[in-house]
């Protein structure tokens, strides 16, 4: 067990799921880190200035337990007072606080995380449903997660935007199969090949899926949104995960988080989570296939679930939203904070993919 005394950067750095070689596989990749422990801090600090009333509001995401990732938590500073609210199918910590003059505020989460890498094994989706069985079999699924998603007036996941559904349905029409897992993975592919991952460092606004299918560019948020807008766009419903990816640096020894965004498409079957698997949209694989073994189907230990799209508009409104504040002649500053630290390597495996399209660990 090797124990890393990290700082926090904001600098992005995609951790590879990798592999090394054996006879029976044709994918090698170099071994990387599959589970590990950590602590992580997270929230706003708030600082108030001036003499007269001021109100501030916090809906903070409190980590999910997914598939392999164990959880405990405490919130910092909770003399503040706070509740405990589900909003749109998310469990967050709120706070609502009216006061007056020059204060301080700490508002965040610290959290205990021991989280393992998972892989959808059978990259076939032998076990995954047709879209026509969804269609019948899981209805309110596909009229929740297959519709277009509008926050402030501006269509964000546009599954009918012309050039969007076009491109998605002739990605349909050369798949040799209905299956949702094998057109899912297409879709991908079709992401990969026409899409560059390109932060814009100026305009931090999300960009609409329209505005990035154009663009050809986009960051974690705007190629998760455009995806999930192409799945749709042929009935395979699909949701927007937001939360915190980190990062291992071996050669420097450090660990990086930052805030971040996926999406998970839903393709039935006893797969994933009750039929919903994790998409890296945004993953810097090595080019071709590399890209869907590592980030299609997989989530790696580094990637922390924070909150979970329920497909709505109102829970894109949620995503999107920071503290807010209404005040009066006061000055608030709000910055964010993201720490991490007791970072602990518990285990290193080696991902292969076999002639056959199975994938593993070693």
């Amino acid at each position: 067990m090797k124990k890393i005394i990290i700082t926090t950067s904001l600098i992005l750095v995609f951790l590879l799921l990798a592999t090394a070689g054996c006879i029976d596989y044709i994918t090698e990749y170099e071994s990387d880190i599959t589970k590990a422990s950590y602590t992580i801090r997270y929230g706003y600090f708030i600082n108030c200035s001036g003499d007269r009333d001021f109100e501030l509001y916090y809906d903070c995401d409190i980590p999910d337990d997914y598939i392999s990732t164990s959880v405990t938590y405490e919130i910092i500073n909770g003399s503040y007072g706070h509740t405990i609210e589900d909003l749109v199918d998310n469990e967050m910590i709120r706070w609502s606080i009216s006061d007056s003059g020059n204060h301080k505020y700490i508002l965040g989460i610290e959290a205990e995380i021991e989280a393992q890498s998972y892989i959808v094994h059978d990259l076939n989706g032998e076990d995954a449903l047709t879209i026509e069985e969804i269609q019948s079999l899981h209805s309110d699924k596909v009229a929740q997660y297959c519709s277009s998603q509008v926050d402030d007036g501006i269509v964000y996941v546009d599954p009918n935007n012309p050039e969007i559904k076009t491109s998605a349905e002739g990605v349909l029409a050369e798949t040799s199969s209905g299956n949702s897992f094998v057109v899912a993975k297409n879709l991908f592919m079709w992401l990969k090949n026409n899409t560059d991952y390109a932060p814009h460092l100026i305009n931090q606004d999300v960009q609409t899926a329209s505005k990035t299918c154009t663009l050809g560019t986009g960051d974690c948020d705007d190629l998760s949104i455009l995806y999930i807008s192409l799945c749709r766009a042929v009935k395979i419903p699909a949701r927007f995960i937001r939360g915190i990816l980190t990062t291992y640096d071996e050669q420097k020894s450090s660990v990086y988080s930052v805030p971040h965004a996926w999406a998970e498409v839903f393709v039935g079957g006893d797969i994933g989570d009750k039929g919903w698997i994790p998409v890296e949209c945004a993953g810097q694989g090595e080019g071709g296939g590399a890209e869907v073994h590592q980030n299609f189907g997989t989530e790696s230990m580094g990637h922390l679930r924070l909150f979970k799209g329920s497909g709505t508009n109102e829970s894109l409104n949620v995503s999107l939203m920071g503290p807010r504040a209404s005040y009066y002649d006061n000055i608030i500053k709000m910055e964010q904070f993201l720490e991490i630290s007791n970072f602990y390597v518990l285990q290193k495996n080696e991902l292969q993919i076999d002639k056959n399209g199975h994938r593993t660990y070693i």
